[in-house]
């Protein structure tokens, strides 16, 4: 399993229902915000050009646990760990915390596709690399 990554989140009011309480698809959202972060920070563009065409990872999987309700104002962080990387998918782990308390838990497989052909194509070396 890769090192693991965590960005904050402020919990605001757009992110609740009418009693305060983060709407559950929210936590995705969350999520997707701190694998996009993750990308950044080891380098890796969020879209490429392989061959001359788009390619991208997209969710293909999820699996979402959720344990805890996050509320107005907190203050969260979101973490995300590859355990797993294969030709061209990897699996990430990830978890919605408000201090130590794990709120939500995640497992997401992200498919490396081109997006000109609507196919999974190999990961790059140099990516996969960084995710290890």
């Amino acid at each position: 399993m890769s090192d693991v990554f965590t960005i904050p989140v402020r919990v605001y009011y757009e992110d609740t229902d009418a009693e305060g309480i983060v709407y559950y698809a929210n936590y995705l959202k969350f999520a997707e915000r701190a694998r996009s972060e993750f990308l950044r920070a080891h380098k890796l563009p969020l879209e490429i050009f392989k061959d001359g065409d788009r390619c991208a990872f997209v969710a293909r999987h999820a699996e979402i646990d959720y344990k805890q309700s996050a509320l107005l104002d907190d203050m969260l962080s979101v973490s995300c760990a590859v355990t797993e990387v294969k030709n061209s998918s990897a699996v990430i782990y990830q978890e919605v915390k408000r201090d130590d308390v794990v709120l939500c838990a995640i497992t997401i497989t992200l498919v490396f596709i081109n997006i000109n052909r609507h196919r999974p194509t190999k990961i790059p070396d140099d990516m996969r690399a960084a995710l290890q």
